[in-house]
Parts: structure tokens; C-alpha cells; sequence
């Protein structure tokens, strides 16, 4: 094959490795998660996190991300992810390190919405010619009920893929690179479109929001 004139990263992270998580493993990843939502600066009164929904892991650079949404009692989100390390494969998660932000834009409160996405930057990246992008984590739930996997969007290139674990998935890709931003697509079990969304489909101005956000 001949040389790429667009040498990107692609599916740089693995892929799910196990179960969403349950029992005594969502309680201690939980605790971390909602102890992050309560060191969040905010003058809002977020109110109280009602139960910590989870989304598939993925894992890149060495650390593990186990992305997570919560609603709360005063009608916000709470959204973030708990990332750790193993030694090797079965070892115990260690070097914890949480991360949690809100939004008022909801699913419950946007019903035309078809994908609800939470997104944080994780990493940067740098390309040839002193070019930088971002890599970020994002995650979501297919509001859509006939999709089978979602594909992350660079432009012409895709750039990572998950399947659906009900109805929500999680990315990990490049972003805001060379004029590119990221927009996620979810596809049905005949290859067929049901769903395309930009991370800056909010922005009336043009230009990219902070990259940490929750939108639909």
C-alpha cells in the first residue's frame, strides 16, 4: 500500500475487556466517582447524585477509563469517569484518579435528541509539522433502539469503533485536529446510518466549546 497522507491514530485504545460493572466493584468505583461530584465548583445547587449509571471501559496509555453519568435531585447531570492501572491482567486496580463535571442539557429535557454524549479530554497528541490534537473520551447511550456499534468520525477517517452494550458505548479518539472535530456515528445490524452527532453541535458561533462537556 502506498504511503498515508494523513498519518493519524486510529483505534488506539482497547477494546471493552469486560462486563459494565456491578455488585461490589460499581459500589467502590462509585464511591470514587460520586466523591469527585462532590468537589465539584459550582454555584448551582446541583443537589443530591441519584444512581451511577456506567459505561463500557476502554483502555489506552496504560490506564483504564470507566466513563459514568448520574442524575441528580435538582434536575442536572453529573458526568465523568474513574480511571486506574493493573499491573498486568487480573492484578488489582490501582493509582485511582476520578474526574466529574455537570450539565443542565439533558436527555430527559431534549426528547429530539438520538444520541445523548458526554465527552473529556484524556490526552494531546502531536503530528507532523508541529500539528496538535486532542484525545478524548467519549461516551454515551444510543437513544435510537436499532443500533448494533458506534464509530467515531474524524473527517474522512474513522477513527474508533464500539459495540453497543445496552444502548451505550464508549470512544476513544482524536480530535480537534487540522480543522477536524469529532462526530460520532451509530449504525444498524444491516450497515445502514441511523444516527450522526457532532461534539460541537451546540456551538451557534462556529468555534469548538471546551472540551469537556455533555451534550446531545
Amino acid at each position: 500500500m502506498p504511503p498515508d497522507d494523513r498519518p493519524i491514530p486510529r483505534f488506539i485504545a482497547e477494546p471493552p475487556q469486560e462486563a459494565l460493572p456491578y455488585g461490589r466493584w460499581a459500589d467502590a468505583l462509585a464511591e470514587r466517582f460520586l466523591a469527585e461530584c462532590r468537589r465539584i465548583d459550582s454555584d448551582e445547587d446541583l443537589g443530591e447524585p441519584g444512581d451511577v449509571i456506567w459505561f463500557p471501559d476502554r483502555s489506552y496509555g496504560g490506564r483504564t477509563y470507566v466513563p459514568a453519568t448520574a442524575p441528580t435531585s435538582t434536575g442536572f447531570e453529573v458526568f465523568g469517569y474513574v480511571s486506574f492501572t493493573r499491573e498486568h491482567e487480573g492484578a488489582e486496580a490501582a493509582d485511582f484518579f476520578s474526574v466529574a463535571d455537570f450539565t443542565d442539557e439533558t436527555a430527559d429535557a431534549n426528547p429530539d435528541w438520538r444520541l445523548d454524549l458526554s465527552d473529556q479530554e484524556i490526552a494531546s497528541w502531536r503530528g507532523p509539522q508541529g500539528r496538535r490534537g486532542e484525545i478524548a473520551l467519549v461516551w454515551g447511550v444510543a437513544l435510537e433502539h436499532k443500533g448494533l456499534v458506534v464509530t467515531a468520525e474524524l473527517g474522512p477517517t474513522t477513527t474508533d469503533q464500539c459495540a453497543l452494550m445496552e444502548d451505550r458505548f464508549t470512544l476513544v479518539s482524536l480530535d480537534a485536529y487540522t480543522g477536524d472535530y469529532l462526530e460520532v456515528v451509530l449504525w444498524g445490524s444491516d450497515g445502514r446510518e441511523i444516527a450522526a452527532e457532532s461534539l460541537y453541535a451546540d456551538e451557534d458561533d462556529g468555534s469548538p466549546p471546551s472540551p469537556d462537556s455533555s451534550d446531545g
